[in-house]
């Protein structure tokens, strides 16, 4: 018997008493995690989502819940952008903060739709499918990449808007391969005007588009950032859909803002919107809408409200994070939606059949620096506080190999297992300043060590500690905090990552006996 089998048992137990204590009135934010840029339809009483992770693979995460509060992960848009070096961290390249960003999810006359850009590849996506959770999907991709674009079907036409400050519209050919020609124009001159007025410069002009037809009227949703204020939602109104619009501040409250409206089949209106939270990233609100003269307001006497009046939560485990003991039986997907790999993964180097009931990953070149190499393993941290850990057998690394478990962001930190010649040292690195440092190593005498990293986000305390154990029992803290910090380079939560990289020579492995998490 593995000796994660008694362990994973308790950990079941903890997450199923946590559960039950989770299972209380919803609060906002709905999910304490990073999901930012969300897109949202409902079909009959079934809600999908859309969402960002950028460098991550596979991208554009696609989530369904029957409540609007609990979610969870049916699949992703896509398994690769492309094959180059960017997204395959080759070359001294990156796509950190880039890759594919902002999404739109749409229902039309039967066939689910989501579409993205990628400033890496400089193209814009449409992925459609009949069964959004079990495929197949089609593909389709052209220049230019439309920046926070929507999606939107008005009879046989299809049009796109995006934009940033002057917001445009065009149309797209009817099987959605391209733009059809001579159809661009400018639909509002100047979206961030209801925020910011005219001659006033700085701040983030209206961007994040997203367009809805509530009775007969289309309501175009912005985010701004006025100098010296906070994010703001702009509505725009307008009778037909090329205009003229007019527009008003509809909230402006906490910095929560970009999304759009969404109903339930009880009549009831919500917005959709997200916070920056700091480290933890940018975290998912609802907000009640009432219409008042054919305009939505927000919230609750203009403010966003702690509670909401929807079906309990039930916390995010197992839907959006979850533990994984590696062992796999017949049917069962190799990796869970839940993981992720920092940019493309090479499938040559990682196994979860090479040893049952452990993850392998392998080293197949000499990389400079943990953010440039392959083959990362990721989960997002979740708030207001988590623990990941996991257990790592070190005995077939070769002499410079460095693996272990990392909280992944340009500031980040790590705790591994260095070889050198016959010798193994724990090592902490903490790059808190944006330059790691390592400041603690230790002798490691064993084959056999557990890591611990224990993340505070609450208030955006933003702070993780690291610990390791030599029998899985006995906690030993090493190293110095880590005051995480949320870095536009980035743009992106910190992450738990399984991580093994050579600086010498490959073909050293090292094998994950799980990866546990709790809030």
């Amino acid at each position: 018997m593995k000796k994660n089998t008694v362990c994973s048992y308790v950990v079941g137990l903890f997450l199923s008493m946590s559960g039950m204590a989770l299972a209380q009135k919803p609060q906002n934010p709905i999910i304490f995690s990073d999901v930012p840029d969300m897109s949202m339809i409902r079909v009959g009483d079934t809600y999908y989502m859309s969402s960002t992770t950028m460098h991550m693979n596979p991208g554009l995460p696609l989530m369904k819940s029957n409540d609007l509060v609990n979610w969870e992960l049916i699949g992703y848009g896509h398994t690769a952008l492309a094959d180059m070096d960017e997204l395959n961290l080759d070359n001294d390249k990156s796509t950190y903060g880039r890759g594919s960003w902002a999404s739109s999810i749409r229902y039309h006359n039967g066939t689910y739709y989501v579409s993205t850009f990628a400033q890496t590849t400089g193209k814009t996506y449409i992925y459609s499918t009949k069964d959004i959770e079990n495929g197949p999907w089609e593909s389709k991709e052209f220049k230019p990449a439309m920046h926070d674009h929507t999606l939107f079907f008005e009879g046989d036409k299809v049009y796109m808007i995006w934009g940033g400050g002057k917001v445009n519209i065009v149309e797209l050919l009817p099987d959605l391969s391209n733009v059809k020609p001579e159809t661009q124009r400018v639909l509002i001159e100047n979206a961030t005007l209801p925020s910011t007025p005219e001659g006033i410069r700085g701040g983030l002009p209206a961007e994040g588009s997203q367009l809805f037809k509530v009775n007969g009227k289309y309501y175009l949703f912005n985010i701004s950032w006025p100098p010296g204020g906070m994010r703001t939602v702009i509505v725009h109104r307008a009778d037909k859909i090329d205009g003229p619009y007019e527009g008003r501040v509809v909230l402006q409250d906490k910095g929560v803002a970009q999304g759009g409206l969404i109903d339930r089949p009880n009549g009831e209106w919500y917005a959709y919107l997200f916070q920056d939270y700091g480290a933890v990233g940018r975290i998912p609100f609802l907000v009640p809408v009432q219409w008042v003269d054919g305009w939505p307001v927000l919230g609750v006497d203009g403010k966003v409200p702690s509670e909401l009046d929807l079906p309990a939560s039930k916390g995010l485990i197992p839907h959006l994070v979850n533990s994984d003991d590696f062992s796999r039986k017949e049917g069962d997907p190799i990796l869970p939606l839940v993981w992720q790999w920092n940019h493309n993964p090479d499938d040559r180097l990682w196994s979860v059949s090479e040893r049952p009931g452990y993850l392998r990953l392998k080293t197949g070149r000499l990389d400079r620096d943990f953010l440039q190499a392959r083959n990362t393993l990721t989960q997002r941290t979740i708030g207001p506080t988590c623990v990941g850990s996991t257990a790592i057998d070190v005995s077939k690394m070769k002499d410079g190999d460095f693996a272990g478990l990392s909280l992944l962001q340009k500031n980040y930190g790590l705790l591994g297992v260095r070889a050198e010649g016959d010798k193994r040292s724990l090592v902490m690195v903490n790059a808190t300043t944006g330059t790691p440092e390592e400041v603690a190593a230790i002798s490691l005498k064993q084959d056999k060590v557990f890591l611990k990293a224990h993340c505070d986000f609450t208030n955006k305390k933003d702070v993780a500690n690291f610990s390791y154990s030599l029998d899985g029992i006995n906690w030993i803290p090493i190293g110095t905090q880590l005051k995480m910090a949320y870095t536009i380079p980035h743009f992106m939560g910190y992450r738990f990552g399984l991580f093994n990289y050579a600086t010498r020579q490959a073909g050293g492995y090292v094998d994950f006996d799980y990866f546990n998490i709790t809030p």
